[in-house]
C-alpha cells in the first residue's frame, strides 16, 4: 500500500500484540488507548493524514519508483539539489506542525532508511544476500508507510561484559545460534525512543569485540514491534494528566523511550541486514552518511523547536509589557541570533551539497555537523532564557480547573496581564514551565544534549570532517616564514 492516513497507523497498532511494561505492570489494553502513548499517537495521526491532504499532496509525498503510488517525501533518495530542497519542505511541514519536540517523527528514520537503502551496494563486500536484504527493506519501508524506531545503544554492563573478558555473559546482546529459519538473538538495547509506537524497529548497535572471526556482537536486524519474544520496558510516563492546557506538550509530545529486551528472538534470514563483520558494521554507518542525512532532518526539526521557543519568549515580553527593558531584549536577541544562525547553516548545507558514490546528493557535513555541535549548547541556554523571563509566572500557575472554581474571579483579576486575559496568561506559563522547568522539559534538555552522542563524539567527528583546518594551518606557516 502507498502513503497511510492516521486511522490506518492507529489501526496497525490497535493490532499490535507487542509486549510492554510501564510504571511495573504490563499493558493488556491496545496501545492507542493507554494514557502513556495517546497523546503521541494521535499527535503523529495528524502528521499522516497532512499527508493525504490535497493542498499538501505535491509537498508531502513523491512517485513510487516501483508502484507509481505516492509514498513519503522523506524516503526520497534525492539526485539534486532540487530534490533536496524539497525534502527540506516536506521535513518543515510535519517539524512546523509538531514544534520541533518530536525527536523521532517518522521522517527521521525514514530519513535514516534512505541513506541505508541508497548504500546497500556496499553490504556486497560482505554477502550479496545482506545488501538485498537492506535494499528490500528500505523499499517494504517506502512502500508500505512503516513508523519504525531503533536502538543503537547497548547497556553499560554489555560494554563491562566484554571489556572483562566474559564474552559469553548474556549480557552482551549477541547472535546465539544460527538457525535454517534465521539468527536468534538476545540482549538488551537502549534508547528505543517511540519503540512502542512505531509498527518496527530496527536494531543496530555498535559491535563490541569478539574473539572469533564471525562476531556474534556485529548485526543489524529489522524486526515488528511485537515479535515473539521482543518485550519493551518504559520510563516513568510525564504524561501527567488529559489536560491540554495544564500540560500543553507532554499531552501531545510525550515519545517514550524504552529498554527493548530480545530472549531468543528467531530473526527471519531476509530481516538480517548485516552480520558477523565488526568492521563492515563501522563502515556501513560511516559511508552510508547516515548521520549527514539525519542531520539535515535534525536540523529542519531543530529550527522549528527554536522558532516556537522564540515564540514563547516574545508572548512573555509582550504579556509582562517588557519591551523597553534593555536586559530583556539582549536575552531575546540571543534566540535571534541562535535561529538565523541555524538557518544559515542548514542553507549551507543544501547549497554546498555534492553526489557521493551512491548517486545520492548529500549535505554539505562541515555546516550540519557545526549545528550538530552548536544546538546542544544553545538549547540549556534558551530554555534559561525562558526561565529568567517567566520568573515567578512559572511558579504561580494554576490549573484548568481553578478557573471553573469558585476562586476563578480571584485568579481573573490578579492574574492578567497587559492586554491579556488571566486564562490565556495562565495557558502560556504553563507552555513555558512544562517547555523549561518540567519533567518533560529537563528529558528534551537532555535528548538534545546527548542526540547524535556525546559531546566528544559530535566534536570529533566535527574535527576530523574538517579538512580545511589544515589549510589554515598551512596559511598560518607561510606567515611565519
Amino acid at each position: 500500500m502507498p502513503i497511510k492516513n492516521g486511522e490506518q497507523y492507529v489501526d496497525r497498532l490497535k493490532r499490535s500484540n507487542a509486549s510492554v511494561w510501564i510504571h511495573g505492570e504490563k499493558v493488556n489494553v491496545p496501545i492507542p488507548s493507554h494514557p502513556a502513548f495517546a497523546g503521541l499517537i494521535s499527535t503523529q495521526a495528524e502528521l499522516y493524514d497532512m499527508q493525504s491532504r490535497e493542498e499538501l499532496r505535491s509537498v508531502m509525498t513523491y512517485e513510487s519508483p516501483t508502484t507509481g503510488e505516492p509514498v513519503g517525501l522523506s524516503f526520497l533518495q534525492p539526485a539534486s539539489r532540487s530534490d533536496l530542497e524539497r525534502r527540506r519542505s516536506m521535513m518543515k511541514v510535519w517539524a512546523e506542525a509538531h514544534h520541533g519536540f518530536l525527536g523521532r517523527a517518522p521522517d527521521y528514520m525514514n530519513t535514516g532508511m534512505m541513506a541505508f537503502g541508497s548504500a546497500a551496494g556496499l553490504l556486497n563486500e560482505l554477502h550479496p544476500t545482506y545488501a538485498e536484504n537492506m535494499k528490500a527493506y528500505y523499499e517494504y519501508c517506502r512502500e508500505n508507510d512503516i513508523t519504525l524506531s531503533h536502538a543503537f545503544i547497548v547497556p553499560h554492563t554489555a560494554r563491562l561484559s566484554t571489556l572483562m573478558k566474559t564474552l559469553e555473559e548474556p549480557d552482551a546482546p549477541r547472535v546465539i545460534e544460527k538457525t535454517k529459519d534465521g539468527l536468534v538473538v538476545s540482549g538488551a538495547f537502549l534508547l528505543a525512543t517511540q519503540g512502542v509506537t512505531a509498527e518496527e524497529i530496527l536494531i543496530f548497535p555498535p559491535p563490541l569485540p569478539s574473539i572469533y572471526e564471525e562476531n556474534p556482537h556485529a548485526f543489524a536486524i529489522a524486526i515488528p514491534h511485537d515479535l515473539p519474544g521482543v518485550k519493551f520496558i518504559c520510563r516513568e510516563s510525564f504524561v501527567s494528566g488529559a489536560s491540554a492546557f495544564d500540560f500543553p506538550l507532554s499531552s501531545r509530545y510525550e515519545e517514550m523511550d524504552t529498554l527493548v529486551v530480545l530472549d531468543h528472538v528467531l530473526v527471519p534470514h531476509e530481516r538480517v541486514l548485516l552480520y558477523g563483520d565488526e568492521h563492515m558494521a563501522v563502515r556501513f554507518i560511516e559511508e552510508s552518511h547516515f548521520h549527514m542525512h539525519a542531520g539535515h532532518q535534525v536540523l529542519c526539526r531543530n529550527i522549528a523547536k527554536t522558532e516556537f521557543l522564540l515564540g514563547t519568549v516574545e508572548s512573555i515580553i509582550q504579556s509582562l509589557g517588557l519591551r523597553t527593558y534593555t536586559q530583556v531584549i539582549e536575552k531575546a536577541a540571543e534566540v535571534i541570533a541562535t535561529l538565523e544562525t541555524l538557518k544559515a547553516l542548514l542553507t549551507a548545507s543544501e547549497a554546498n551539497a555534492q553526489l557521493d558514490r551512491w548517486g545520492t546528493m548529500l549535505p554539505d557535513a562541515k555546516p550540519l555537523s557545526a549545528a550538530s555541535y552548536l544546538f546542544p549548547k544553545l538549547y540549556p541556554r534558551m530554555l534559561e532564557i525562558v526561565q529568567l523571563l517567566g520568573a515567578s509566572g512559572l511558579v504561580m500557575i494554576p490549573g484548568e480547573d481553578d478557573f471553573r472554581s469558585d476562586v476563578a474571579d480571584e485568579i481573573g483579576r490578579y492574574l492578567r496581564g497587559i492586554d491579556i486575559s488571566a486564562k490565556d496568561r495562565v495557558g502560556l506559563f504553563r507552555l513555558a514551565w512544562e517547555m523549561s522547568s518540567s519533567s518533560f522539559a529537563g528529558r528534551q534538555s537532555l535528548y538534545e544534549r546527548f542526540f547524535f552522542g556525546d559531546a566528544v563524539k559530535v566534536s570529533t567527528r566535527l574535527y576530523h570532517g574538517y579538512s580545511e583546518k589544515d589549510t589554515f594551518a598551512e596559511t598560518v606557516k607561510r606567515f611565519l616564514t
